[in-house]
């Protein structure tokens, strides 16, 4: 019998820009090519964001001349605390995951806590997920002008 009860995997970061700054990089299509997915070795070569809820977004990466798309929706905006989305990589299969972005504001900026819920099945991808969203938020830090720091996670 397959596994049915969804995974979670959890990543959180500080960063010293404002939460609003922060928040607000999720949502730009200016920026988000820069870090959202983007690899060292790749080039992003479509970002479309609808930024509203039920709007969609798509961000795709020529990775050693493939394109991989990753897709979703928005469920939740509330700038800048909580942005919900889902998220679909159709090169890696048909699961939709759901992702939740949350921030807290600090006296000095504010720390950043990723949920992604994966389907049962993609158990065994689950540390590697982590790294990947640790990854994904060092890139946001870096695009944002910050220091190199280590994740929360």
């Amino acid at each position: 019998m397959k596994p049915t009860t969804p995974v979670q995997v959890q990543v959180a970061h500080r960063f010293a820009a404002s939460a609003e700054r922060v928040f607000d990089a999720w949502l730009d299509p200016t920026r988000i090519g820069g870090w959202l997915f983007a690899t060292p070795t790749g080039l992003m070569v479509r970002v479309e964001i609808d930024a509203r809820v039920g709007g969609t977004w798509v961000v795709t990466e020529r990775r050693d001349g493939e394109d991989v798309e990753h897709t979703g929706e928005y469920l939740e905006i509330d700038r800048p605390r909580r942005l919900v989305f889902t998220l679909r990589a159709p090169k890696y299969g048909q699961d939709t995951d759901r992702v939740t972005v949350e921030i807290r504001a600090l006296d000095s900026g504010c720390e950043l806590t990723l949920t992604h819920e994966l389907a049962a099945a993609a158990a065994p991808y689950a540390k590697r997920t982590e790294d990947g969203w640790a990854d994904v938020l060092a890139g946001l830090a870096k695009t944002l002008g910050e220091p190199e720091s280590d994740s929360m996670t």
